[in-house]
């Protein structure tokens, strides 16, 4: 998506636009753009371990309502985001959510 490129990560979105790079490694080969790939999955890995202790010990119900709670709060960041760390601790609240709701 050229918008979101261009808005989060303008120097993958310049490499993109050049003809003389032809493989997708070069054009994105980008660390911030792979911290808002994997910050989901690691954060959905490491909210596992916690939502195990909560479900036991508040059970399965609060749990969901916890994950539910974690999505919510990670959408409207996201949606609202300006900028790059803005767009990750909401990729992080949503890997949070999976997590839970995995337990």
């Amino acid at each position: 998506m050229p918008d979101f490129l261009e808005k989060f990560f303008p120097v993958v979105y310049r490499k993109t636009r050049n003809p003389g790079i032809d493989g997708n490694y070069c054009k994105y080969d980008n660390q911030g753009l792979q911290l808002f790939t994997s910050s989901l999955y690691l954060a959905g890995l490491t909210a596992t371990f916690f939502a195990s202790y909560t479900t036991r010990r508040l059970g399965r119900r609060l749990t969901m309502l916890i994950a539910g709670f974690f999505f919510i709060v990670g959408v409207v960041l996201n949606a609202a985001a300006q900028d790059l760390a803005m767009l990750i601790i909401g990729r992080i609240l949503l890997g949070c959510g999976v997590g839970f709701a995995n337990q």
